[in-house]
């Protein structure tokens, strides 16, 4: 089985409603999705992680115009070999970002193109899967223009509930007052059985974070996540024990060697490479070894379209609990409910919650139906 193309599918759509979060105001959903074709006619997709502001454009361009050219006509079971060869020849303008991304889309459209040949998920491909299910949290809380907080959240907080989700995670990055107060709201309206966690993008400095941390520990949060700018690893050891409340971040990491520094000095309770930016399947699975060696937990994260929470989803599966016992302490699914046009159509709505957990499916490849014509609904490349 040879490649003989490799097509970036830049996708953007404008949202009827922009909303905003600690770092800015997003207007349009985008996604690169990759596809991968084969000479026997099988055919992958996967995904580059598009951030709320960022083009697809990028990484489209990176696929186009480096990567393309070095897969066509090789074999994609040759995956590492390729992986490494990617990461190679953009190691002197790459290493992480929009390179990285892109690397992690191609990665994981090979992955899907292997377990489709092989009729096999991708997670029977890379070791099986420790659970059948995984427990998601609800990704929402972005403020929109005109909505009164925290009214409007405490709304979103109960739809959660009342819809079947155990866990929630709210955005802050608002101003350390605001944060609390609103904190504060959401957890009093819920009550106790809830997990909430609280994602504050980069918007604070340690100072600053060990207020957020002291004073919202009575509150019962889960993980406070990127509290900090991704390059501060000082200040992150500064404050990772300054409560019973897990610190987590990890989503700007790029690869194993990204994430060393972090795991060898012990920087975080928790870690969250995204499949579909720090580096895909094949190096997401060397990223949890390496947690594993170094006795952190990890719960990935996950802002993409279908095709990446489906690729996600496998990956999951595969994780061994940290440590493994009778009653561990399992991964969860960041199950994204913001705004986003074709999130659920790409995909024919293949992913849905029942009595709280999320199944892990057991088709072959990434193990979704992919529809094409919704990229080229909204394709912009």
């Amino acid at each position: 089985m040879k490649i003989i193309d490799v097509i970036p599918h830049a996708i953007s759509v404008p949202l009827e409603t922009p909303f905003y979060f600690a770092q800015g105001w997003v207007h349009n959903r985008s996604s690169m999705i990759i596809e991968i074709v084969t000479d026997e006619g099988v055919v992958g997709f996967g995904e580059a992680l598009c951030h709320g502001l960022q083009s697809p454009h990028i990484a489209a361009a990176f696929i186009e115009h480096t990567f393309k050219p070095l897969l066509l006509g090789r074999s994609p079971f040759d995956v590492e070999v390729l992986w490494e060869e990617m990461y190679n020849v953009t190691r002197p303008y790459g290493q992480g970002g929009s390179a990285v991304n892109a690397i992690s889309g191609v990665d994981i459209a090979l992955w899907d193109v292997i377990g489709k040949a092989l009729n096999k998920p991708i997670h029977s491909l890379i070791g099986g899967a420790f659970r059948k299910e995984v427990t998601p949290y609800a990704t929402g809380f972005y403020r929109v223009a005109d909505a009164k907080y925290p009214e409007a959240a405490i709304e979103e907080a109960h739809r959660y509930v009342d819809g079947g989700f155990e866990a929630f995670k709210l955005k802050i990055g608002f101003g350390v007052d605001e944060d609390i107060a609103f904190i504060r709201s959401i957890r009093e309206a819920v009550g106790n059985d809830v997990k909430i966690m609280a994602d504050a993008n980069g918007a604070y400095n340690a100072a600053a974070a060990r207020r957020i941390i002291k004073e919202t520990e009575e509150f019962n949060l889960y993980f406070l996540e990127e509290l900090l700018a991704p390059e501060d690893i000082a200040g992150y050891q500064e404050i990772k024990s300054l409560s019973k409340t897990y610190i987590a971040a990890g989503e700007q990491l790029f690869g194993k060697m990204g994430y060393r520094p972090w795991l060898e000095q012990r920087a975080l309770d928790v870690i969250q490479p995204d499949l579909c930016s720090s580096g895909g399947i094949t190096e997401c699975k060397k990223i949890a070894a390496m947690a594993q060696a170094n006795h952190t937990m990890m719960i990935p994260h996950v802002w993409g379209s279908g095709i990446g929470i489906a690729a996600s989803l496998q990956f999951i599966a595969s994780l061994p609990s940290s440590p493994l016992s009778l009653n561990p302490i399992e991964p969860m699914l960041e199950f994204d409910q913001s705004s986003h046009p074709f999130r659920k159509d790409l995909i024919c709505d293949g992913i849905k919650m029942e009595n709280g957990k999320v199944q892990i499916s057991t088709k072959p490849g990434i193990g979704v139906d992919v529809n094409t014509d919704i990229i080229k609904q909204y394709k912009v490349n």
